[in-house]
């Protein structure tokens, strides 16, 4: 069927213009975008005082499968990610097992086929063995795998990269892109034995910001930028949670323009303050930290330091959070409130919408080599968003923003938030799957993602 959007305002982040126009698709592929299209579309769909802008890409996720489906699954994640306009995403590697080979990428492959409800790829992992097979693959099949993530700090899959050479290799690849979660374990543990020390087995959930301290963040990513200005490595920091990474990592890109760094609408929303609020809730990895933390990534976003944005979508179950500290684990879902959040956070901060468009479709598409999406142009897949920018809700009090919405675990940190903003219809391959924020095409119709970068 032939569709044609009319009269929205339609954002172009590589340009950073938006402006009136139609976009006008069939089979899937953008036809034309323009001024005044005249065509006899089967499909009309009237976005006036709407925005229109490219589907976007979640570069990070964790989608729990395989290996934790209890908590979450791809089937159930995408449909929350559709839910909240994103089209597309790319899984982390952290599962049971771990996605540190090919042939576990393949398997991740044959069970999101027929399965996501949003267009679906996979980053690779690094661990301590496996330096040298990337590198290979790299070489031999470089389009089924986005990124190879590295943990430098421990997090969920016991990935932990720890030996220097290991991490001078994977710092030398030349035909990837390194992907950090960027916290020194040796402060992390210091600081959990002093934890223990003070406060016994009953550790308060506040303490999180001092464990996973910003010292723990700092370190590992001085030594992270250090490197990747020694051998020219295509660096993605991941979850920047604070204000001297920030600045650190501008001036890193002025000697390596290839550095890129990520934050989440998180650590946007939520600072030290809410830990007595929501507790467990807010446990993540890194931790949320000071509110002038949260407004120095706010102004990085603003001036393009920070390059992309990622939910992290963390799901676990809502047993697992009330758990004590030490036995409760990190990780939050967000995904379907994540475009909402950020359409918020732009209205309060008067950051541009391109911005918010650049960072979530056009530059992850350009650092990863993903032909034909993140952007509206001729030839493009039809992914494709309408915004209302006024729409008002309270995430819990309605359908739109319900509190666990399509999450398999039930609970967001997001219930009760009063958001601005959110995609009303979503276009994935040039079908109508969502309108009025509600999903019309309950079936899943995502494609893979092909890397060519």
């Amino acid at each position: 069927m032939k569709t044609l959007i009319k009269g929205g305002r339609v954002l172009d982040p590589a340009s950073k213009t938006d402006a009136v126009k139609d976009v006008l698709f069939e089979d899937g592929v953008i036809l034309k975008v323009a001024e005044n299209i005249t065509d006899d579309a089967e499909n009309v769909i009237d976005a006036d005082g709407m925005f229109v802008m490219p589907g976007l890409i979640d570069l990070h996720v964790h989608f729990r499968e395989p290996g934790m489906t209890q908590k979450a699954d791809m089937n159930s994640e995408s449909k929350a990610a559709l839910l909240g306009g994103i089209t597309s995403f790319i899984d982390m590697p952290n599962n049971n097992p771990p996605a540190t080979s090919l042939d576990r990428i393949k398997e991740k492959c044959r069970l999101a086929e027929g399965r996501c409800y949003a267009n679906w790829g996979f980053h690779i992992g690094a661990d301590n063995e496996n330096a040298g097979d990337i590198s290979r693959w790299t070489e031999e099949d470089k389009s089924m795998f986005a990124g190879v993530k590295v943990f430098m700090g421990s997090s969920t899959g016991n990935m932990l990269v720890d030996k220097g050479n290991t991490l001078e290799k994977l710092f030398s690849l030349k035909d990837a892109r390194v992907l950090i979660h960027s916290e020194d374990e040796s402060i992390i543990k210091a600081n959990l034995e002093k934890a223990k020390e003070m406060f016994g087995e009953d550790i308060p959930m506040r303490a999180h910001e001092y464990i996973r301290s910003r010292q723990a963040c700092i370190r590992s990513t001085i030594k992270a930028l250090e490197m990747a200005i020694k051998y020219g490595t295509k660096l993605h920091v991941c979850h920047v949670t604070t204000a001297e990474e920030v600045e650190m990592i501008r001036t890193a890109k002025k000697y390596n323009p290839e550095i890129t760094a990520e934050t989440s609408a998180n650590y946007f929303w939520f600072c030290d303050e809410d830990y007595d609020r929501l507790g467990s809730k807010v446990k993540c990895n890194p931790s949320i930290k000071k509110a002038s933390d949260r407004a120095a990534l706010r102004q990085a976003l603003k001036e393009g330091v920070i390059d992309t944005i990622g939910s992290d979508h963390a799901p676990h179950l809502a047993e697992e959070k009330n758990r004590p500290y030490l036995a409760c684990p990190s990780g939050m879902p967000s995904i379907q409130q994540e475009l909402s959040v950020l359409l918020t956070v732009a209205d309060e901060e008067k950051i541009p919408l391109n911005v918010i468009a650049s960072a979530m479709s056009e530059k992850i598409a350009s650092m990863f080599g993903i032909k034909g999406r993140g952007a509206l142009k001729e030839g493009n897949a039809a992914d494709i968003l309408v915004i209302d920018i006024d729409k008002e809700f309270t995430v819990g009090e309605s359908d739109m923003g319900a509190a666990g919405a399509a999450y398999k675990c039930g609970w967001t940190p997001y219930e009760g938030a009063r958001l601005k903003g959110m995609a009303t219809d979503v276009f994935l391959n040039g079908k109508h799957v969502v309108a009025d924020g509600q999903l019309i095409e309950d079936k899943p119709l995502g494609k893979p993602l092909f890397f060519m970068a």
